[in-house]
């Protein structure tokens, strides 16, 4: 660790903030030797060997012929008009024969070129110097300008793109241009808290690092802080790799991308516990919980335990809202496919499994597989949802093949197997568990979901499934996952018997692997469903219950982006009602479910119907797929006239729903 690290960085100002804490010698004195370059130029010494690290445009990450590591919580994004990438013209974009590309920055090229085609659009297009482009937009040429000038053309063209805000527009997600990327092995989790710690000094003085912009370029002081403060995005969160996920698989798909990637990360340090505060009273908590303040676990197990609900739903809402401000309830069309009941792990709150060689015992056929597939399809069904049970028949090469089977026929994501079937497989193989999602992901896997967490405790874990994985084992399969690329969603499923701490200390896990990693994309949560199984209930399963630990989660897990409502085991009435309790996403249009039904527990729905839903509790539906990508525009109710005022004032008369 003696050796400087050599880091090429761009010198926009969308960048300073990432930069700032080295360049003012606070971080990394002795660790870092920072030098400044053009975003192309960045990529270019990291491949040349000339850098170790480079704050490298996304798509040169994703093209690059070396594997390369991104450094979690790091990124220039935006989360819509980004101010700097901008298409410009004297014509329309429908009218523009040829776009200049400015050539300082690989991503915002590419998005040029995917946008144009996502509007039917083919241009030509042709690079051009940086220091050149604001200067050929002229006829039908319009321009591809980034970078600092984006902020100094006004009035200088009858026509303004922002690539930020059409992208958000097309799905609904952030858009990441830039991120810390080196070789494997470059940087260890010292280095990156160091990087993390100078953006977090930037990221408080960006309003100083605006105004100094300002000054040297004698522009109004409020355009760079402004610019900063309400433009740019620095924080590599759930939202960004799924934005970024998104537009690599995009790209790939539209032949921008020579083949296909993922953002694979470095490790990144454990988080700081957060720090013990004096007590405060249940409306304070409630109060800057809602406000997104983090809270320590003792003051989760004591707003489960003491918070009125209603005031613990409002506060979530209020969280909610801050976080999905347009009023959008997402939801997915997919299909449950138990490929297997066959499993040895034998858990006793299980009513699916059979041990091998039971008479009901099955694995489907490729045939039988196949019509699920196909009807899936039929159905409008974007996913697949692929879990069984812990079958020893089944070996590593088995899913390869099914997988490869699936992509080559059927065009659905598959989002398969939980950490304990991960876990078995590389027990079974002998192979290190990202051994395992190396070869599945090669295969076909898209995203793993995140079954099998029950709760994330021990003790819990030994009662009622003894066999099953530890819970630390659970969160090492998720972190391998994430560290692939691999988007993840998270489980919990409450009513065991577990104790408050418990149950917020399953929270608590997720939350601080979030915050090393990003990559869960949500949170759902059920109660045991016990009708027929060999584990008695002794706690409070019922829609009170359910709606308090949904609420404590939107506060809780202030890293998670959304919160799924679990109708599938409580019904569509109480799914709406926990819309008003943190929750944003209505979950899936359940083509076929089996393990719940075997536990007396079937509820079906239509997407219709969840639309239907959805509207009565004053919100827009719209589908999305697993990394939360908007499917489609979001589709207003008539009666909403497209008021955003009326989702600010209908709710459904939930009280009389509860009691």
């Amino acid at each position: 660790m003696s050796q400087r690290l050599r880091l090429a960085a761009v010198s926009f100002l969308n960048a300073r903030p990432i930069t700032y804490g080295i360049e003012q010698g606070l971080v990394g004195s002795q660790r870092f030797d920072l030098r400044f370059a053009e975003p192309s130029r960045c990529a270019a010494a990291v491949a040349a060997g000339e850098a170790d690290l480079g704050l490298i445009p996304i798509a040169a990450y994703a093209a690059s012929n070396e594997e390369l590591r991104v450094v979690p919580g790091i990124a220039v994004a935006s989360r819509g008009p980004v101010r700097t990438v901008v298409l410009v013209g004297q014509v329309p974009w429908e009218e523009m024969t040829v776009i200049a590309l400015d050539g300082a920055s690989r991503t915002s090229q590419m998005l040029a070129r995917l946008l144009s085609k996502e509007r039917g659009l083919h241009p030509d297009f042709v690079e051009v110097p940086h220091d050149q482009i604001a200067d050929v937009a002229s006829g039908t040429r319009g321009a591809l300008i980034i970078g600092d000038l984006g902020l100094q053309i006004d009035g200088r063209f009858r026509h303004v793109y922002d690539l930020g805000e059409k992208w958000h527009a097309l799905v609904g997600l952030p858009f990441v241009y830039a991120v810390w990327a080196g070789r494997p092995g470059v940087v260890g989790s010292e280095d990156v808290a160091l990087l993390q710690e100078s953006l977090r000094l930037g990221v408080e003085r960006r309003k100083e690092i605006g105004r100094a912009w300002a000054l040297h370029n004698g522009a109004d002081p409020g355009v760079g802080e402004d610019y900063l403060l309400n433009n740019i995005c620095h924080r590599l969160g759930s939202d960004e790799l799924s934005g970024a996920t998104s537009f690599l698989a995009r790209s790939h798909a539209a032949g921008l991308l020579a083949k296909p990637a993922r953002v694979r990360l470095f490790d990144a340090p454990a988080p700081p516990e957060p720090q013990s505060r004096p007590a405060r009273s249940l409306d304070g908590l409630l109060h800057d919980a809602a406000a997104g303040a983090r809270m320590t676990l003792a003051e989760g197990v004591r707003l489960y335990s003491e918070a009125d609900l209603f005031d613990l739903g409002q506060a979530a809402d209020l969280r909610r809202q801050s976080l999905h401000p347009d009023g959008v309830v997402t939801y997915i069309i997919d299909r449950n496919i138990n490929y297997t009941n066959v499993c040895t792990t034998c858990c006793s709150f299980c009513n699916f499994h059979r041990p091998p060689g039971h008479r009901q015992a099955y694995t489907l056929s490729r045939e039988e597989l196949a019509q699920k597939l196909r009807e899936t399809i039929e159905l409008g069904g974007v996913q697949v949802l692929l879990q069984g049970g812990i079958n020893p028949d089944l070996s590593l090469a088995y899913y390869e093949d099914l997988f490869r089977f699936m992509k080559a026929n059927f065009p659905l994501a598959i989002h398969g197997l939980s950490p304990e079937e991960i876990r078995y497989l590389a027990e079974r193989e002998k192979l290190p568990v990202g051994a395992v999602l190396e070869r599945l992901l090669v295969a076909g896997l898209d995203s793993v979901p995140g079954g099998a967490a029950e709760i994330l405790d021990d003790e819990v874990r030994r009662r009622i499934s003894p066999k099953k994985c530890s819970a630390d084992t659970w969160i090492d399969v998720m972190r391998a996952a994430h560290g692939l690329g691999l988007r993840t969603s998270a489980t919990m499923v409450f009513g065991f018997g577990e104790s408050p701490r418990q149950l917020v200390g399953h929270l608590d896990r997720l939350r601080r692997l979030q915050d090393q990693t990003a990559g869960f994309t949500a949170f759902i949560c059920w109660s045991f469903q016990a009708e027929g199984t060999r584990l008695p209930l002794h706690d409070d399963t019922g829609s009170l219950r359910y709606l308090r630990v949904l609420a404590l989660a939107r506060l809780y897990l202030d890293n998670f982006p959304n919160l799924q409502v679990s109708w599938v085991t409580m019904g569509p009435a109480v799914g709406q009602v926990a819309l008003r309790f943190g929750g944003n996403d209505f979950g899936s249009a359940m083509i076929e479910e089996n393990v719940v039904a075997t536990a007396g527990t079937v509820f079906k729905i239509s997407a219709d119907d969840i639309e239907r839903t959805v509207r009565g509790a004053g919100f827009i539906p719209c589908r999305r797929n697993m990394r939360y990508e908007l499917q489609g525009r979001p589709s207003r109710s008539p009666e909403a006239g497209g008021d955003r005022d009326h989702l600010a004032t209908t709710s459904c008369d939930y009280r009389g729903i509860l009691v």
